[in-house]
């Protein structure tokens, strides 16, 4: 590429890491919001997260665009292509963060006596981890740093376990207060939720490391 290719190329680059960026940070203040609104049963907090969804998914249609132009008038190679296909990939990973979140607004109205279950002490704690995940994941993207990526990675066995806790004491609940079995289901959910949004991180934690080194994390299970 010639030197104003590159220049034009490099400004383009920046842009699409912008646009994550942006992305990222619209869903982790999602995910902090939809828990604030279910512990609070605040209404029109969730109301806010439901329609910050439309934001993130009009920047994830503007990922999309920006990286089919890069990739059809620059013809990326190598490491200037693998950072543009994980670009893809990732927004919409964080498209699907925000639609978790929108899910959880979307219950709190669902969740009555909310005195009366634990879990929602608990439901807070998971949901920061798994925000600080996203946040993680999105500066390793931005730095390319594969050794904060695989932190991310081992952060999700975290939240995995904050699940289990919350699976156990809700159907324990359940059982017995059966009268409270809709509400409880509600809260089922969300937990389900937050645990999907530490495995979406982790995905992106995948990919922001082969972006970065060309290569897949290596299994800690293997």
């Amino acid at each position: 590429m010639n030197e104003h290719t590159v220049k034009a190329f490099d400004e383009d680059i920046t842009r699409l890491r912008g646009l994550i960026a942006e992305m990222g940070g619209l869903a982790e203040l999602s995910i902090q919001e939809s828990l604030e609104a279910m512990i609070k049963g605040d209404a029109a907090l969730a109301k806010g997260v439901v329609k910050r969804d439309k934001k993130i998914d009009a920047l994830e249609s503007e990922v999309d665009k920006l990286a089919v132009r890069i990739i059809a008038l620059r013809a990326p190679m190598a490491d200037d292509l693998r950072e543009v296909i994980a670009a893809l990939k990732i927004a919409g990973v964080v498209e699907r963060i925000g639609d978790y979140s929108k899910n959880i607004a979307k219950r709190v109205k669902e969740v009555e006596e909310r005195k009366h279950f634990e879990p929602l002490t608990l439901l807070p704690a998971m949901g920061e981890i798994a925000a600080e995940m996203v946040h993680d994941v999105l500066t390793a993207y931005a730095s390319r740093d594969p050794i904060l990526a695989r932190e991310v990675i081992a952060t999700d066995e975290k939240v995995d376990a904050f699940y289990n806790s919350i699976f156990r004491n809700v159907v324990s609940y359940m059982v017995e207060n059966p009268a409270t079995i809709s509400s409880a289901a509600q809260l089922l959910f969300v937990a389900r939720n937050i645990e999907r949004i530490g495995d979406h991180a982790t995905n992106v934690a995948e990919m922001v490391h082969f972006a970065a080194t060309g290569n897949y994390p290596p299994d800690e299970d293997g």
